[in-house]
């Protein structure tokens, strides 16, 4: 009875153990030594066994951690930390302990390695770039003290060699960009640099992405989605051979930040932890848990007022509506409360804008799964319906008309849209393919008083923008400016009478004492287009005349003035000797 009480209560405290660990699925910036493996997780570091099992905390500023980096031998942890307001680079024994701070620049400092000695770190930062538009590789004792910056002029990942004579790096990352598959020059290649003699060569050769090289032996392991594929997958190049090899075949999922340990490297594929033995090329899923209490999931209060996105202000001025993580709220303009409108957790709302008529609010909200256009109806107690069913993309600012029937946007694809609240149909306007992400954000049409008209500025061939404006009954699009100058920013005037704008054709150039080259400061201007035939241009100027008459005319009026006056005599001798006649008579 003893044995089994004991057995009930150890099966006991394993469950609750057991539901207390959680499964860690968003490994990031893992690393390997000879036994343990470290990585980042919520923003923490985190050290575990290599075989696997519970992970240990060793990092928890309220700052993110990352990069971690064993020592060669495996005693130390470097790593990137926010632990005083700026990233910098850290070093930690692999037990935990009090974190010694190694750099201490203003700028931002991304840990890559050790030095194969062990006493040294190699970082990147973009403290002497200028505007901070790249990166170079600095060396810095381990123990602190001045950074040495490195002969290459550009730098972001990199491994050297054993003997710390020569470097492969990349020189450019797309690594935290958002696009991928992507090829271009915006690319790195992976650069074999002789740090003696200068010389360095391009071993990938490719304008598909290349990262993240490390450095064993005569192979350099990186990081491609140069395969058939188009995944990120690991590859490798024989520095005798001079031969590239694709190592994994990952098909369905990219995998993240490889890093090369004494014989293993350590990779994340499908939220999963992989180590690569060296010797045979073959991978192995780790099963690593986390002991946490998972306070970004728990639920809390948490002031939205740092949040603040996009809103509007109801069509009275009383209350504005704003978008805060991920919700829409209205607030009053003096008295009265704060109210969350859509209250929705895990699901987003973006864009709100309020009907003219005071009735409706309209926002993107990805309920669904994807942004579909929807409206809360203020008169139905706040009623949520979703309009469209466009699927995949995503959606920018809503405006909408000034009768609150039509609203329009433009989509990721650079497109126009309309939707007709009457039909319930939507509909595509135009296409702008010279568009962004800053221009999508910032696109701004105008809307004519009765709602017929809708005025926008669109890129042109030559890189300008031109003025076009749409009819919604027929749905003609009107070139309204050649787009020879740079016209933006339409607005139609209360009446219909103009469709004002900014455009830039002033030309007052200016020799620069710096650049030897001309500037056109204040190029920009307000003008006005009139929109009927009959209507005068509003700097049409008023102007007294003098009237002239004409020779002929006054001749020709006192001719006629002295024939009737010679009528007009004879006429009256006439008449009195008639008289007279009479009168004899």
């Amino acid at each position: 009875m003893k044995n089994f009480l004991l057995l009930f209560c150890f099966m006991m405290i394993a469950g609750m153990t057991a539901h207390a660990q959680v499964s860690a699925r968003m490994f990031r910036t893992p690393d390997v030594s000879q036994t343990q493996i470290v990585f980042s997780y919520g923003g923490d570091i985190w050290i575990v066994d290599k075989q696997g099992g519970t992970a240990s905390k060793l990092s928890s500023p309220s700052g993110a951690e990352g990069f971690p980096r064993f020592s060669p031998d495996g005693s130390k942890v470097a790593f990137s930390g926010n632990y005083d307001g700026n990233y910098d680079v850290y070093v930690i024994p692999n037990q935990g302990g009090v974190p010694t701070r190694v750099t201490y620049h203003g700028m931002g400092d991304r840990l890559v390695d050790w030095y194969p000695t062990g006493d040294k770190l190699l970082y990147t930062s973009s403290r002497e770039s200028g505007k901070q538009r790249f990166s170079q590789f600095y060396k810095v004792d381990a123990a602190g003290g001045i950074s040495e910056k490195l002969p290459m002029a550009y730098g972001e990942y990199g491994s050297l060699s054993p003997d710390a004579k020569q470097i492969a790096f990349n020189e450019r990352s797309v690594l935290n960009d958002t696009w991928k598959r992507y090829r271009g020059g915006s690319n790195g290649n992976i650069w074999i640099f002789d740090l003696t003699t200068l010389a360095s060569t391009n071993i990938t050769n490719t304008n598909a992405g290349c990262e993240l090289p490390m450095w064993h032996q005569d192979r350099i392991y990186y990081m491609s989605d140069r395969g058939d594929e188009q995944r990120d997958n690991i590859w490798m190049y024989d520095i005798k051979t001079k031969t590239t090899t694709q190592i994994t075949n990952f098909a369905d999922f990219d995998i993240h930040f490889p890093s090369l340990g004494p014989s293993e490297i350590v990779y994340e594929a499908n939220g999963d932890l992989y180590l690569m033995d060296l010797k045979t090329h073959k991978s192995n899923v780790v099963k690593i848990n986390v002991v946490t209490d998972l306070i970004a999931v728990k639920p809390r209060k948490q002031s939205v007022s740092s949040y603040i996105a996009n809103g509007g202000i109801s069509p009275d001025g009383n209350r504005v509506i704003l978008e805060a993580r991920g919700d829409v709220f209205s607030l009053p303009a003096e008295e009265g409360y704060i109210q969350n409108l859509t209250r929705t957790s895990g699901v987003a709302e973006r864009f709100p804008a309020w009907s003219p008529d005071g009735k409706y609010i309209a926002y993107w909200s990805d309920k669904s799964g994807e942004y579909e256009l929807t409206i809360r109806d203020l008169t139905q107690g706040a009623a949520e319906t979703k309009l469209t069913s466009m699927g995949a993309g995503f959606r920018y600012n809503i405006f909408w008309s000034p009768d609150s029937k039509k609203m329009v946007w433009v989509d990721q694809t650079m497109t126009f849209n309309m939707y007709n609240m009457e039909t319930k149909e939507w509909n595509k306007i135009d296409q702008d393919g010279r568009l962004f992400e800053g221009g999508l954000r910032s696109w701004y049409p105008s809307w004519s008083a009765d709602s017929k008209w809708l005025a926008y500025e669109k890129g042109q061939e030559n890189g300008n923008t031109a003025i076009y404006i749409y009819n919604t009954q027929t749905k003609i699009n009107t070139k309204a400016t050649s787009g020879f100058y740079a016209d933006r920013n339409p607005t139609f005037d209360p009446d219909g009478k103009y469709l004002y704008l900014v455009t830039n054709r002033n030309f007052n150039p200016i020799y620069s004492d710096f650049d030897n080259s001309w500037a056109y400061p204040n190029a920009s201007q307000l003008a006005a287009i009139t929109l009927t035939k009959e209507q005068a241009s509003p700097l049409s100027t008023e102007n007294d005349t003098v009237a002239i008459a004409k020779v002929e005319e006054a001749k020709e009026a006192e001719e006629a003035k002295e024939a009737k006056g010679a009528k007009g005599s004879k006429k009256d001798k006439d008449d009195e000797k008639a008289k007279e006649d009479e009168k004899e008579k």
